[in-house]
This record gives structure tokens, sequence and C-alpha cells, in this order.
């Protein structure tokens, strides 16, 4: 059985009496510990495929099986829970709390799991440790650099130890050199037995995972294993 599958998945908008077909008959399969780039121009669905793989919404027709669970049809709440238990987020703009230290911030996806104050603060140190922010725990996202900031949301998708980590743009507002490092770690995530699902424009950030997702206008047009 597949981690991730989509079959005949359609996705439309309308705004007014206009129709949108964001995703146009998508078949999809990702297996477990996979890494994967979703690529593909401004407006050609990816963004709207990536919120679909990680239970930000529903499709309007087919069918969506994500850890062996329908979710094509899922309420607000088995969304939610879904998201909570089985995935992890890393977005381009970092979703930090400014207010928030980085334990805090790292804290969050515990919180809503219900889990103890003691149990989250020793499971928020030791994935930070593991992202090397160990000497960091006290500062704010102001204090800290754009990496540093892309660290913590890393942390954060990682301390539920989810089967799955989405990537969208995560290098984006990252220099190069930091970007590298950044990918440097989703590549190692990867090699721990993570399934990796990265949405980017940039073909040379697709060329770094081991199988390419391409898509235009609402279809995949190439799906190619490296």
């Amino acid at each position: 059985m597949s981690l991730i599958s989509l079959q005949g998945v359609s996705k439309v908008y309308r705004v007014g009496d206009q129709e949108i077909r964001a995703l146009d008959g998508i078949d999809l399969r990702i297996e477990e510990g996979e890494f994967v780039s979703i690529i593909g121009p401004s407006g050609s669905g990816k963004s709207t495929l990536m919120h679909l793989l990680g239970c930000l919404d529903t499709p309007t027709a087919g069918s969506m099986e994500i850890c062996g669970r329908e979710m094509a049809r899922a309420g607000v709440g088995e969304l939610a829970r879904m998201r909570n238990r089985e995935i992890g987020f890393v977005f381009q703009s970092f979703n930090l709390l400014p207010r928030l230290d980085v334990l805090a911030n790292i804290e969050l996806p515990l919180i809503y799991s219900g889990i103890p104050a003691s149990e989250r603060r020793e499971r928020a140190r030791r994935v930070a440790g593991d992202v090397g922010l160990a000497e960091r725990l006290a500062n704010r996202p102001s204090q800290l650099s754009g990496g540093q900031c892309q660290r913590v949301a890393i942390a954060r998708a990682l301390v539920n130890n989810p089967r799955i980590v989405f990537g969208d743009e995560p290098t984006g507002n990252l220099d190069s050199a930091t970007g590298a490092m950044v990918l440097e770690m989703f590549e190692q995530l990867n090699a721990a037995g993570k399934t990796v699902v990265l949405v980017t424009h940039d073909p040379a950030i697709a060329a770094r995972t081991r199988r390419v997702v391409e898509i235009h206008d609402g279809r995949i047009r190439r799906d190619a294993k490296a």
C-alpha cells in the first residue's frame, strides 16, 4: 500500500460564474521513504496539490488516501488530526510566532497533541539539538538569521515524529549557501527514513531529489525518478 495515493483527483474553484480547474485528474502514488519534488511554473497547480497532500484541503473529485486513510471527504477535525499526527510542514516564510522563543515555537504541535509540559520541553530540546539550535532556545525569531529560523521550522515539523515532511519552497527566502544547507538537512531526513516532498519552481532544487513530478495546467506532465 502506498503512503500517499491519489486517483482521479481534481480541484475546482468557483469565482463568480467562472470555474477554475486548479487540478485536473491527478493520479499519483508516493511510497514510504521517497524523496520527491513537485515542480512547475506559477499557476501550474503545484501549491494546490501540496495543500491536498498535506491535508490542508480536500479535492472536488477523486480519491485521496494518506497513511492508509481515505481523506477526500474528511471533515475539518479529521484533517487536523492527520496533519498533527502524520505530517510535518516547512514553509518558505517560516511561519514562526514572533513573541515566542525557539523552544516554545518548536513545542506548538505537541500542545495541540495534548502532550504534558515536561515531555513537550524534553522533546523540543532534543529535536532542537538535532538541528543545531541547542544554544538558541531562549531566542525569539527576530534574533535569528533566516537559516536559523528555517531550522526552527524544521524542528517544529519533526517534533511529533511525522511520517511525511512537506517543504513548500523551503529555501525561497534564503541565500544560496544557507539554502544549500537546508536542502542537506532534508536529504539527511530522507536518509533517516522520512518521506520528504518538496514543492519548488527551481529545477536545481528538484535535481537534488530522487523523483521529480512536474505539474502544468493542473496535470502531471512528467513523473521521473533520478
